[in-house]
């Protein structure tokens, strides 16, 4: 078997739809947390992404300022078992149980906000997000914030998108290995599904 690999070349990065602020009604809207876990956040973990750790003290705020206005809050936790298929893709990692599974320390969840095991990239597959955003909730508004934003943010924003759900990402609330693989994300919610896109978590407001 033989490869053969592109030669290098500068791609223009188009213009991107940058917001200044939004503000939206706490009572329609969820904040979603992907993925921050050991084996992603920390630099011991099996798939560390160096630049998510960047991102704790801008999504720890936004939690804390939804939580004050009483916006619903999801964590996903990528979760795997013996064998999983994904594990042929990438090094074993979130093996559930095990220190890598788990959220790290300072964003960990509430006892009530709602925790989503997922099995793949999409937070919505094969899982009730979309039981409890779109019919216990009557949620309008996704806010998503994560790692990593080229997979698990962006396959998430997807299928919300899919959804028509209006969704909202600050870019210093996700990261991504390169980028190239950050802004790609932030380019695709913003043209495929017309989300908003914003420079800080600050610059998301409720009223």
């Amino acid at each position: 078997m033989s490869f053969h690999f592109v030669s290098e070349k500068t791609v223009e990065v188009p213009k991107l739809r940058v917001e200044d602020e939004v503000i939206l009604d706490p009572k329609s809207t969820a904040l979603i947390i992907v993925d921050m876990q050991n084996d992603f956040v920390r630099e011991d973990g099996s798939l560390y992404v160096p630049a998510a750790k960047d991102t704790n003290n801008n999504i720890k705020s936004l939690i804390e300022r939804t939580r004050d206005v009483e916006v619903k809050i999801v964590y996903t936790q990528d979760t795997h078992f013996e064998g999983d298929l994904e594990w042929q893709i990438w090094p074993v990692h979130c093996k559930k149980g095990t220190s890598g599974w788990n959220f790290i320390e300072e964003l960990k969840p509430q006892d009530y906000d709602l925790i989503i095991e997922k099995n793949r990239y999409d937070g919505f597959y094969e899982t009730p997000l979309e039981h409890y955003l779109g019919h216990v909730w009557n949620v309008e508004n996704l806010i998503i914030t994560g790692t990593v934003s080229n997979i698990c943010v962006a396959h998430t924003a997807a299928s919300a998108g899919l959804r028509w759900y209006k969704i909202i990402i600050p870019s210093d609330g996700i990261s991504s290995l390169t980028d190239f693989d950050q802004m790609m994300t932030l380019r695709q919610v913003s043209t495929l599904y017309e989300g908003k896109i914003l420079q800080h978590c600050a610059d998301i407001k409720f009223a």
